[in-house]
Formats: structure tokens, sequence, C-alpha cells
């Protein structure tokens, strides 16, 4: 049985015979997916068999011993898989407070360094896409944020079309500066499920994203302890441009769903043209550093009825067989 199936352009993913041997004997499954840039490992976990503590997955073999492996070992580039995050597709309850009809799953999420509490928005499309593959028709799920829907839009070359419902956005602090950050740090901070600072900058494409990024996410007083992503931004004609410094990835990635909800907020609350207007609705095309994604919403006190939509796609199973 291949342990490694990809059915996609992607590939180059390479695995440790160490993480290989732990990974059969493990008798479970992992999928790789992309979403605008985000990688993530997505395991199917509605049956319950792995469980998480302090960052390490666990899941009891038939034959009665234990298996386990970090998330950050999962997540490593050089000597695991690889992946911005992982995620477990957990089952959906059948009554909740903020959804008393039920869900249809849970999303459970964890970045790369294996901390987790948060919302990812590029990790829910991908996880609706998942679920789709997992034969699940409805998307209607929690997150560690809240309730959330989706739907998929459209299905071409392996790549789906995810339109995601994000939280409401009832507030934007505006910063002049930030205390002990040595760089130019005026901005806007806000929560769009995780939390994120934005800063809107001249010629993004050759900007420091990294060192100020961390310099904001690691020094700024206002925003510890538990600091926040930190959005670069710079409008174009017809939309904006977005490039994230994400904590618990500890550098930039290659899109943030939840920080591209959060600089498109920033952007209407800073009188940045949108793309399109239409029945008070308002409509941001995003350029990621490789992706394109859209932004829409309504603007109330700050913005409500929110959505994300971009492209998810698989890009690799890994078997481990009996």
């Amino acid at each position: 049985m291949a342990l490694l199936k990809l059915n996609t352009a992607k590939s180059g993913v390479v695995f440790s015979e160490e993480l290989k041997q732990s990974a059969m004997a493990a008798n479970s499954l992992l999928h790789s997916g992309k979403g605008a840039g985000n990688d993530f490992l997505i395991a199917d976990n509605r049956d319950g068999h792995i469980t998480e503590k302090d960052g390490v997955l666990s899941s009891v073999l038939t034959d009665g011993t234990l298996w386990s492996k970090s998330i950050v070992d999962l997540c490593d580039r050089r000597y695991g898989v690889g992946a911005d995050g992982l995620m477990l597709l957990d089952a959906g309850t059948v009554d909740t407070e903020c959804r008393p009809s039920g869900t249809d799953f849970h999303m459970t999420y964890f970045n790369s360094d294996g901390s987790g509490g948060m919302m990812c928005g590029n990790g829910g499309r991908c996880m609706v896409a998942f679920a789709s593959d997992m034969g699940i028709t409805h998307f209607d799920f929690e997150a560690a944020d809240g309730f959330h829907t989706a739907q998929i839009l459209d299905t071409a070359h392996g790549i789906k079309t995810v339109r995601l419902k994000m939280k409401d956005v009832d507030a934007v602090q505006t910063y002049n500066s930030l205390t002990g950050v040595k760089v130019p740090s005026s901005g806007s901070f806000l929560d769009t499920g995780t939390r994120h600072y934005v800063r809107f900058v001249a010629d993004l494409d050759y900007y420091d994203i990294v060192s100020e990024g961390r310099d904001i996410r690691y020094h700024a007083q206002e925003l510890l302890p538990a600091g926040a992503n930190v959005n670069f931004v710079e409008p174009y004609d017809g939309g904006i441009k977005v490039r994230t410094y994400e904590k618990g990835v500890e550098d930039e990635t290659f899109a943030c769903g939840t920080g591209i909800v959060a600089s498109c907020v920033a952007a209407w609350c800073g009188g940045v043209k949108p793309s399109s207007e239409e029945n008070a609705r308002v409509r941001y095309e995003v350029k990621a550093k490789r992706d394109l994604l859209a932004v829409d919403f309504m603007p109330s006190s700050v913005a409500e009825d929110v959505w994300l939509t971009g492209p998810a796609s698989f890009v690799a199973e890994i078997i481990l067989p009996d």
C-alpha cells in the first residue's frame, strides 16, 4: 500500500523514516490541503480516535499500544510532513449554545508550534473542502471562535472555491504608535476570530515583513500577552495586497484568512475604496502572496455578515496501512 498519494501538481513532500514508521504504526490517515498558499494537515476524527494534550496527538492502536506524535514534529518542514497548521475534523453536536439545531462537524485547529484556541480562515475553507471529500454535504460547524457556515461555489481541476462566513467585527482600535516597538507602528487592532494588527505601507513587495512583524508581535505591550498576527497592507487600483506575519508559525506565511478579513475591514474604516459595492454591501479583492481571495461584508458599526472566499485544494493523502 502506498504511503503517499499525490493528486495535484504540488510535490516534493518528504518523510523521514522515523515519521513513516510511527505513522504506519498509528493505523490512521492524514490529508494535506492548501488554501491560498497556506497548507494544513487534516485528520478525520469524527470517531474520536485521536486525542490531544499539550500539543501531542495520541491514538490507541488495535493491539492496545499507544501511538503519539507532537504537532510540532508533524508540521516540521525538514523532519516531518510540513504544514502551517494541523486540524481535526471532529464530530458535530446535536445541540449547542450558539446553534440549537446542532452542527455538522467541529473544526479543531492547531498552529505549527502546537498552540491552539483560535480560528484560521484559510484553514476553515480547507476544512470545508475536506469535509466535502469525506461525504459531508452541509457545512454548519463550530470552531474556537464560535459558529460558522460555508458554501462550495465551484469545483474545477481539483480546486474548490469555498465561501466561508466569518465572525462579525464589532470594534477597531487605532494606535498612533505601539509601546516598545522600534519601527514606526501606527495601525489598527481588531479580532476576526484571531487577534490581528493591520498596518498600511508603501512598496509592500519589498517590505521586511519578518523583522518588523516580529518586532510588533513580540514587543508591543498593548498586544501582550497573547500577541497578534501582523498584517501589512497596500491598496492598489481594484483592491488591496496583504502580507502577514503569523504568530504560532513565527514567520511570514503565503496567506492568512482571518488577517485578510481584518485588513479589508481596516481598509474600509480607513477610507480605502472597495473593489465593488452593491446594495450597501462592500467587496474587496485581495492579492495574497500567491492567490487571489475576496472578502465581502455589510458595513455597520464596523462590519457584519462577513464572508471570505477563495480556493482550497487537496494535495496529498498519507495512507497508513493496517
